[in-house]
């Protein structure tokens, strides 16, 4: 969300990441779990963001289809979601770029 540090610092990481997966059946989504619409679209304005994210801060709809699995418990939380729709890795706080590449890459390459 637009007043999280760790969010600000990441995004340029992840604007690079998801560019350099184009064309490799990648898709980022986000989930912005305080702002209105209005304040996640300024975020997404300031720091290239192309992907779609979800406005979940009225509804939780998302945190709640994860609960029990792997709940986000913290801002920001990145999850790699594999091709059967399984959770296959989850980071809590701001994720260094080669290893969110590093596990983006070994889902992309399973078989």
């Amino acid at each position: 969300y637009a007043g999280c540090a760790p969010c600000r610092a990441e995004a340029p990481d992840l604007v690079d990441i998801n560019r350099s997966f184009i064309g490799k059946k990648v898709q980022f989504v986000g989930v912005n779990v305080r702002d209105s619409a209005a304040t996640a679209l300024a975020f997404d304005r300031n720091f290239d963001i192309t992907w779609p994210s979800i406005i979940d801060a009225k509804s939780g709809s998302v945190l709640l289809a994860f609960t029990g699995l792997v709940t986000p418990q913290a801002v920001p939380t990145t999850l790699v979601i594999d091709k059967e729709g399984r959770v296959a890795a989850r980071v809590l706080g701001r994720i260094d770029a080669s290893i969110l590449k590093a596990m983006i890459q070994r889902v992309v390459d399973e078989k």
